[in-house]
């Protein structure tokens, strides 16, 4: 990739995994430079800013707060990868100074929170200012082919879809850190921070959801307030059904995957790869397979995923370099074209506050034992439910309307 124009100057709030993580890809974007590290902890900055340096770029500064950053250097983009609690501060700052912001997921973990990050971005967007929410999955070559046939008419009418995350994590891991597995600061467990990132595929490809049902079980660990199991059924705009499953109690850890059914075609995408994919040839094919009755209904149909996808992108081919960071390279691409082309970005603030009140409405649904409306989350009537594993709890229903 080569590029004429002069990169975006970018600060990097947060020097933990993630924060590193992305000032790493953007060293290597022709489109990047990487100017300020800002972490509360200096030596994290520090450190973070030790290991650019010995990349061969220049040394970015560091400061404890993106308002010093800001005053210290020129900056055009901030990314947010503090702690989800921290997310609204912060884009406030960014986006009051007028810089464009990228927000690590999640985009919050409460929904009161992330409709005001919501409010921000729009009053930033009319001043011209992108805000992007990281959802690095969207751009992977498979779930954008996927994508592209569903909303293109490929797979016909989409009837339904399923999102399967079957992980393991051991008890030693929720006892790694007082953190984990609780409500307040790991935001939920099997969906929110395993299943996520599916959850967030299903609802891209199938489209606005409506009404999800769900139940959620603590099953096979001790210590812990979230759950590690979980089934959920949800009602699309467009009609389609779809199923989510999400669980951390799956020895030995299988894959995260997704698939989508149409009147016309189906695929299936595992671990981020293309494992099956078909589109009827013609109108033939489609009145030849009513007469079938087998389970196919078509003999003989094609697997077409080879040609659909390059080798890397399929099941069973070769290994992405670096299969992390080119994700979040390809959605900075998408960023970057945005703030400069003053359009809209791939994944915008509203698309992050849909997926995350998927992900609450079924926790929602599962604490109070019925099904609930998606609009209702995001407009606010069930925050006051606090979220309970298990079977439904009527002290949780405090300020819920029933």
């Amino acid at each position: 990739m080569t590029t004429t124009a002069t990169p975006l100057k970018l600060a990097v709030v947060g020097a933990g995994v993630i924060g590193r993580h992305h000032a790493k890809v953007a060293v290597h974007h022709p489109d990047l430079q990487v100017v300020a590290l800002v972490d509360a902890i200096p030596a994290a900055a520090t450190s973070a800013a030790d290991e650019l340096e010995a990349m061969g770029v220049d040394r970015p500064i560091t400061t404890e707060t993106i308002e010093q950053a800001i005053a210290e250097t020129d900056i055009d983009v901030v990314a947010i990868c503090s702690p989800s609690g921290m997310h609204v501060q912060l884009a406030e700052a960014a986006l009051a100074a007028g810089k464009h912001v990228v927000i690590e997921k999640p985009l919050d973990t409460t929904m009161p929170r992330a409709r005001s990050i919501a409010a921000l971005a729009a009053e930033g967007r009319a001043r011209g200012l992108v805000t992007s929410v990281i959802s690095q999955h969207r751009f992977d070559p498979a779930s954008v082919a996927v994508a592209g046939a569903a909303h293109g008419g490929g797979f016909g009418t989409v009837t339904s879809g399923v999102a399967s995350v079957a992980w393991y994590r051991s008890q030693g891991y929720y006892d790694s850190g007082d953190w984990r597995g609780t409500w307040e600061l790991d935001g939920g467990g099997a969906v929110m921070n395993q299943g996520v990132h599916t959850v967030d595929l299903l609802v891209w490809v199938l489209g606005r959801p409506v009404e999800i049902s769900a139940q959620t079980g603590l099953l096979a660990h001790d210590r812990i307030e979230v759950e590690d199991t979980a089934v959920a059924t949800v009602r699309f705009e467009n009609g389609a059904l779809g199923v989510i499953h999400c669980t951390t109690a799956a020895y030995p850890g299988l894959s995260a995957r997704y698939a989508v059914y149409g009147t016309h075609g189906s695929a299936i995408v595992d671990d981020d790869r293309l494992a099956y994919f078909h589109i009827a040839p013609d109108a033939a094919t489609l009145e030849s397979a009513s007469t079938t009755s087998n389970a196919t209904a078509v003999a003989g149909a094609v697997d077409q995923k080879d040609d659909v996808v390059p080798a890397e992108h399929v099941v069973g081919g070769p290994a992405e370099p670096d299969h992390f960071a080119a994700g979040h390279a390809r959605q900075y691409t998408d960023i970057v074209a945005a703030i400069r082309g003053g359009t809209d970005p791939g994944v915008g603030v509203e698309d992050a506050l849909v997926s995350l009140a998927t992900v609450r409405g079924l926790y929602v649904s599962a604490t109070l034992g019925q099904p609930v409306r998606i609009d209702d989350v995001i407009e606010g009537k069930y925050d006051d439910v606090i979220p309970v594993v298990g079977a439904p709890a009527t002290a949780a229903t405090e300020g819920a309307d029933r």
